[in-house]
Order: C-alpha cells, then sequence, then structure tokens
C-alpha cells in the first residue's frame, strides 16, 4: 500500500516567451489575448498534428475577429473550429475582455513548450494566458525552492525560450479563490491593479496619484483609470 505524505509544494507564475509559437506571434501582432485550456493529443504520441481547445478575447467583437483571422492565417496552424457555445455551459465568465470566442485548433506539438515544463518538474495549474506577445503560466513545483532557477535555465537552454518569474509563494495558506479572481484580469489589468496596490493607491490617504501610477507604466491616466476600472470591476464581482 503507498503512503500518503503532506508536503509544501511552490505555485510560480511564469511570464515567458518561446520560437515559433502562433499564439505569440498574434497577439503580438493584435490586441486581445488567447486563453489555453487543453491539448487532445499528446505531444509524445508521435502524432504529427495537436488538437487544443482555446479562447479567444478581447475588448469588441472586431478585435476578438482579427485576431481569429491571425490564427487562422498563421503558417503554424492548420484548421480553426470555431465552436458555438461557450466552454463553461452555466455561463460564468471564462476569459478577460468583454468578448470571447472558444474554438478548436489544429497545430505542430513539437513547438510546445509544455512537454519540457513538464520534464523539469512544472505542472500546469490553471490555462495559459496570451498576450501582447507573451505566455502567462500558473505552475506547481514539488521540489526544493533552491531547485527552481537551474530548472527553468535547463528549459531555456533546450527551446531557446526566455523565461521569468513573475511571482513566487509557498502552498501552505495560498488562497486559491483570490488566486482565481487576479487570473481573470488581463495582463495590463493586473499590472495596473499590482502596482497601484503595491504603491499605496488603495491605502488611506493614498500615498500615489494615478498620473503619477501613469508614468510609471508609461501610458495615459486615461488608460490606467480603464484599466483600473475593469480590474476592480473583476476582482469584486468575478462572476
Amino acid at each position: 500500500m503507498s503512503e500518503r505524505m503532506a508536503g509544501q509544494g511552490t505555485r510560480l507564475t511564469l511570464d515567458l516567451w518561446h520560437p515559433n509559437c502562433w499564439a505569440i506571434e498574434a497577439t503580438n501582432e493584435h490586441n486581445g489575448g488567447i486563453l489555453a485550456h487543453a491539448i487532445y493529443d499528446a505531444p509524445t504520441a508521435g502524432v504529427e498534428r495537436a488538437n487544443g481547445l482555446f479562447t479567444a478575447y478581447g475588448d469588441s467583437v472586431d478585435e476578438v475577429e482579427m485576431l481569429l483571422d491571425a490564427i487562422a492565417d498563421s503558417e503554424l496552424t492548420g484548421d480553426v473550429l470555431e465552436l458555438q457555445e461557450r466552454f463553461d455551459p452555466r455561463g460564468r465568465r471564462v476569459a478577460p475582455g468583454s468578448v470571447a470566442r472558444e474554438f478548436f485548433l489544429e497545430y505542430d506539438p513539437s513547438d510546445m513548450i509544455c512537454p519540457r515544463l513538464l520534464e523539469q518538474g512544472f505542472v500546469h495549474s490553471a490555462p495559459t494566458q496570451i498576450e501582447s506577445g507573451r505566455e502567462t503560466w500558473q505552475v506547481w513545483f514539488a521540489g526544493e525552492r533552491s531547485e527552481i532557477q537551474g530548472r527553468i535555465d535547463a528549459v531555456m537552454d533546450c527551446t531557446d525560450a526566455d523565461i521569468r518569474v513573475d511571482s513566487i509563494s509557498s502552498t501552505e495558506g495560498a488562497e486559491p479563490e483570490r488566486g482565481r479572481r487576479l487570473d481573470t484580469l488581463t495582463r495590463s489589468q493586473r499590472k495596473a491593479f499590482e502596482l497601484a496596490r503595491d504603491e499605496g493607491y488603495y491605502r488611506w490617504p493614498r500615498e500615489i496619484s494615478t498620473r503619477e501610477l501613469a508614468a510609471e507604466m508609461d501610458i495615459s491616466k486615461t488608460t490606467l483609470l480603464e484599466h483600473l476600472r475593469k480590474a476592480e470591476a473583476k476582482l469584486l464581482d468575478p462572476q
């Protein structure tokens, strides 16, 4: 009989880029983003094409349509099959943005970075979010924290990827609901919210102005306020 053991793993948020990725290329050229949910052909099974389930999202129908057209036109993809219904049958928000379209996609599994992360002990724990030519991965690592950088270096060496650790925390005392709500934000919304929180914008009295926050992010004050408004709405009402 096997023995059950309690342990303390590490949760990481990885910000990464890797070559030959249709999602990175599409979001680098167009607004909006992509969520990668699941793969239906194992990359190690010797198949020439893999099939995956994804969500394209954006702030308007036109934005999402342009993104889907770019994906369909990519030399790295095969057939794109749009679904008629949302992936979540209960109608809950399944993606950032105001408009979301779920689709199946055929593509070359040799371009995937997921197997290399798995080989080094990084287990995917949430849909991958791709925006502005970068991927955000939520992963768990069960080994010693001191091993993490060496494992990341190994992934970069064999894939020519660029990987940065955005956040790292112990699984002990983790806040899954808070993390789930943060994961509904776009990259820009999350960056604006976390900067505002860290710089004391939500303290009383405020320790930084919106003008100063906008300057730190190199965006207009109007754009900053829009990011914060949407982030706060999602965090307060995630449905």
